[in-house]
């Protein structure tokens, strides 16, 4: 395994960044409300949240590319402002630069700043005694030796070897690589580039074993502040030491009442946590039960207040009087009677009025999906088939997949695993038809149907004016699409169905293409990478309805914490032997 370039500098840890009540809208969508926290370097920080809870777009805030409506972000560190870079969707190289191109700007600011110091040390030597050119010339070589200006050669090879792309062609053209490729090129321009501030957004997305213990070292001794966005379950475990999440927090209802609306109340402010994921998984299932407790306690509260200030409008009984018929006793025990009932009144009315003004929101309905057989119109015996279905002998695709056999029988789950570039989609689109082999033959039983989700399956097709629900009728077919609404998957929230797919996130695309795969549940479902750009929890509940799927399903994945949990068969392809 290659081993990470040492970091340019030692982590300085007075080097932050910080952001302080930061809020973003899409129009009249609220996405992001009163977001304060800030990140120190030494103390890699992973962001997460349920899909749509605006990761994406506060990296972006972050990063400069996005202005929020209110708050600032500052990125502070000792001597000039920090430099921030994000890793997103977009390659920061063009498709006609060749890969040699896209690296060498990568590290042109890290050759620069060698430069910057050959010239102050020749302006240095010419006036020994000019104090203004020793401090540029020190000033000069404190930058340089932060970016690691000394070794670029040196990390730009053990960056492209540690990340799988040391065996490319260096005169390649960017836009003639595999998607996994450009997106691990993208990565690797970006921590060549050396920033003061890593910010990233699904890095581990098509980064195996190799590369992904790779990055978790590099990201360790980090120069700077590190924030990572991330779904990987494995990775947040061991590459991070605290989180910041974005779902829903036991907040007052008064301040997050007008902000919900229709919505969960993702976005309002943050739940910071020291420790692993693991960790806080447990520890967020606890606050989850005191939230609702604490709700159900304080609304029977809010009951019984609510009834003794209608009740208490008498002491004793109504139809009492004094004994005596003189007028005076009559007024003196109606004064003391009103004094008592005023006081237990407006001391009941206090009491509601503050429990009213300080009691929590209502904890919101979790998404649950709601399973692969969901959209399943009939018996389960539907999709039973028997013997073979799947077949591949000494199937070969060349330049992409070394000749493979496999058969695969009715109802059986397998997960296919291997480093980057072995094949792995490869097989899966021959097994969908999409491709045919080379050589050798690939055969699927008679009558059998077999549907595929794509490792970046998110609807590039679909119109980004059209809503979701839109698009899953247009892709259903409206017969099923009414048959089987997109809301019986409970994979989008609501208000999220009638939205314009362009304003959805990258994850929930992927869940509204899911959703169009399980709509008619097929014999046979191929999941290429399942758990990229879903949310934690719909990772976890996806991977746990896999066994019980009653037709057969073929699963490709690098997600560490799937292979550490499978209980299915296995197949491992390997790199032929000779193969760089």
């Amino acid at each position: 395994m290659a081993h990470p370039p040492h970091s340019p500098a030692t982590p300085n840890t007075a080097a932050h960044i910080r952001v302080s009540g930061i809020s973003a809208s899409y129009g009249s969508h609220r996405v992001l409300t009163d977001i304060s926290f800030s990140v120190t370097a030494g103390d890699p920080t992973g962001l997460i949240g349920e899909n749509g809870s605006g990761k994406s777009t506060l990296l972006r805030i972050m990063a400069g590319l996005r202005a929020p409506d209110t708050g600032e972000v500052r990125a502070v560190g000792p001597g000039d402002s920090l430099r921030v870079g994000l890793l997103h969707q977009e390659p920061p190289f063009a498709p006609h630069d060749t890969v040699a191109q896209a690296v060498e700007a990568a590290v042109r600011t890290v050759r620069d700043a060698a430069s910057v110091v050959d010239r102050a040390a020749d302006a240095l030597a010419r006036a020994p005694e000019d104090e203004g050119a020793a401090t540029a010339y020190a000033a000069a070589l404190n930058t340089a030796e932060r970016i690691g200006a000394w070794d670029v050669d040196t990390r730009i090879d053990v960056t492209l070897g540690g990340l799988g792309l040391g065996g490319v062609d260096r005169d390649r053209p960017t836009g003639a690589l595999s998607g996994g490729q450009r997106s691990r090129l993208s990565l690797a321009w970006l921590l060549l580039s050396t920033p003061d501030v890593l910010l990233l957004d699904e890095p581990t997305n098509h980064l195996d074993d190799a590369a992904t213990d790779f990055l978790r070292a590099t990201l360790r001794s980090w120069h700077g502040p590190v924030l990572l966005a991330s779904h990987d379950r494995a990775f947040l475990d061991t590459a991070v030491t605290s989180l910041v999440d974005l779902d829903p927090a036991p907040r007052p209802h008064a301040v997050t009442s007008d902000l919900v609306g229709d919505g969960t109340g993702t976005g309002i402010g943050v739940t910071r946590f020291g420790g692993t994921y693991s960790q806080y998984v447990l520890a967020r299932m606890d606050a989850r039960e005191r939230w609702e407790r604490t709700y159900r306690d304080e609304q029977a509260q809010l009951k019984k207040l609510r009834a003794a200030v209608r009740e208490q409008q008498t002491v004793g009984h109504s139809d009492w009087s004094p004994k005596t018929e003189n007028r005076a006793a009559k007024k003196f025990y109606a004064d003391r009677n009103a004094a008592v009932v005023s006081r237990r009144v407006n001391d009941a009315r206090s009491r509601l009025a503050t429990l009213e003004d300080e009691q929590i929101r209502k904890p919101p309905r979790e998404l649950f999906f709601q399973g692969l057989t969901a959209g399943l119109s009939g018996s389960e015996a539907a999709l039973h088939r028997t013997g073979p279905v799947l077949t591949a002998s000494g199937a070969e695709v060349a330049g992409r997949m070394a000749p493979a056999s496999l058969t695969v029988s009715a109802r059986e789950k397998w997960l296919i695993t291997g480093p980057n570039g072995v094949g792995k989609s490869t097989l899966l689109s021959l097994f969908a038809r999409r491709l045919e082999p080379t050589s050798g033959s690939v055969h699927v039983a008679p009558g059998v149907r077999v549907g595929m989700l794509d490792q970046d399956a998110t609807l590039p097709g679909a119109d980004p004016e059209h809503t979701a629900v839109h698009i899953y009728h247009e892709l259903a077919g409206e017969d099923r699409a009414e048959t089987v609404p997109l809301g019986t998957f409970s994979l989008l929230a609501g208000r999220d169905e009638n939205r314009r797919v362009g304003e959805l996130g990258v994850g929930q695309r992927r869940r509204l293409a899911l959703a169009v795969l399980l709509a008619d549940p097929p014999h046979v479902l191929l999941l290429d990478e399942p758990t990229n750009h879903f949310s934690l929890v719909l990772a976890t509940q996806l991977e746990a309805a896999v066994p019980d799927y009653p037709g057969t399903v073929l699963v490709a994945s690098h997600d560490r914490w799937l292979r550490r949990n499978w209980t299915g068969r296995h197949l491992a392809l390997e790199v032929p032997a000779g193969t760089p």
